[in-house]
């Protein structure tokens, strides 16, 4: 949880920053999309990377080696001047973050029984709310009294900190094992196959129905610039309140979650769920019909309240159909699902904003849950015959 606290600190530093970086820097929103890109694109890949990886090599080895490298990364940031130098420290933190949530996954499946597992998967990835909750707290004052770049030192420093704390807990006999390799096969049905349905099902329901949390979180600050025209510190004393939803949905959704999947998984509850998340997340398509300030902090604090709930129904999902020695790939394949969206999605995200046509852009970020959950549905009545076949 607090490795997903500080990974979130580190990329939402950015997000939070971005009204000031792109005045001070001259670069334009769509520029920023394609640093956003940048980032996602490598997140993307180091999710099954670090995945596979940690399913071999185990945790503490792992996720030591992964937090040296963003945290390196994050504080590089505060020599960065123009495009390239932000999207290459973007690219190589993207990477290194790719560990977060397939060490958090083994971490929950090694150390927890089924009934309780889809809550401890929500606490642990609850770090990233939670991260995105404090960083406009902790991180608007900091870059107020020493500018955004003393902000990116700063991110550094916690990493380094957390390394130092690592030391003794991955100590703990559940952290410090070496898994048992166990090679997939063919046969085996607790083995991910990308041609199988399932698998392209948690793609989907993963990565499209959770896009919004992306546009959210790395769109809002500027939104609240371009359109309500508040100034850094206001957006600073604000921005926790999107995170704060996405926070409470995770604990919220785990404990839902494992009471219906508590004996055992059931396709029809799920489906009943994601179709209630699709219908209440459209939503979004409001916010730039209202010129109301706290109006919008409620709409995006729901938004991200949906997500969370499409993130833990998903694992769940996953979790059902896959043994848990592949509990770290997957959780990268559902992670690295969603950043390659959000990779190809915020340019043309930020150049909407550049053209003023927010409607358009929340609108286009509204309907993705639907075709989530449209090809999620399709995918898993697919392998639903298959299985029966």
């Amino acid at each position: 949880m607090l490795v997903s606290v500080i990974s979130y600190v580190d990329r939402n530093t950015l997000a939070l920053l971005a009204p000031t970086i792109l005045r001070e820097t001259g670069l334009s929103a769509e520029q920023y999309g394609f640093i956003i890109s940048a980032f996602s694109v490598t997140y993307m890949f180091g999710n099954p990377i670090w995945g596979y990886i940690m399913d071999r090599i185990g945790i503490r080895r792992g996720m030591g080696t992964a937090v040296s490298i963003w945290t390196v990364a994050s504080a590089a940031h505060a020599f960065a001047g123009g495009f390239g130098s932000f999207a290459l420290a973007r690219a190589v933190l993207g990477f290194g973050e790719g560990a977060t949530f397939p060490g958090s996954m083994r971490t929950a499946i090694e150390t927890l029984p089924v009934e309780k597992r889809s809550r401890g998967i929500a606490i642990s990835y609850s770090g990233g709310s939670l991260g995105a909750l404090i960083t406009p707290i902790i991180v608007t004052p900091i870059a107020a009294a020493w500018g955004w770049r003393g902000a990116f030192w700063f991110t550094g420093a916690i990493g380094a900190l957390w390394l130092l704390h690592w030391i003794f807990l991955s100590r703990r006999p559940e952290l410090a094992k070496k898994p048992t390799v166990q090679v997939a096969r063919e046969d085996d049905p607790g083995a991910p196959h990308w041609a199988h349905p399932r698998l392209w099902g948690l793609i989907f329901i993963y990565a499209f129905c959770s896009l919004p949390l992306g546009f959210i979180l790395y769109d809002a600050a500027l939104y609240l610039s371009l359109v309500l025209h508040k100034t850094q510190v206001e957006i600073g004393r604000v921005l926790w309140i999107p995170g704060l939803g996405w926070e409470s949905g995770y604990f919220f959704f785990g404990w839902v979650i494992d009471r219906f999947t508590g004996s055992g998984y059931r396709l029809r509850a799920l489906n009943k769920l994601f179709l209630l998340l699709t219908a209440l997340g459209l939503v979004l398509v409001l916010i730039p019909q209202t010129s109301s300030f706290a109006l919008t902090m409620f709409l995006m604090y729901f938004t991200m309240f949906i997500s969370a709930g499409f993130i833990i129904g998903s694992l769940a999902y996953a979790n059902s159909h896959y043994a848990n020695a592949h509990g770290g790939l997957i959780a990268g394949v559902g992670a690295g699902s969603w950043s390659a969206l959000v990779a190809i999605v915020m340019p043309p995200f930020g150049r909407l904003f550049d053209l003023h046509m927010y409607q358009t852009a929340f609108i286009v970020a509204a309907m993705f849950p639907v075709v989530g959950y449209v090809l999620w549905r399709w995918l898993s009545r697919a392998d639903l015959r298959a299985a029966r076949a």
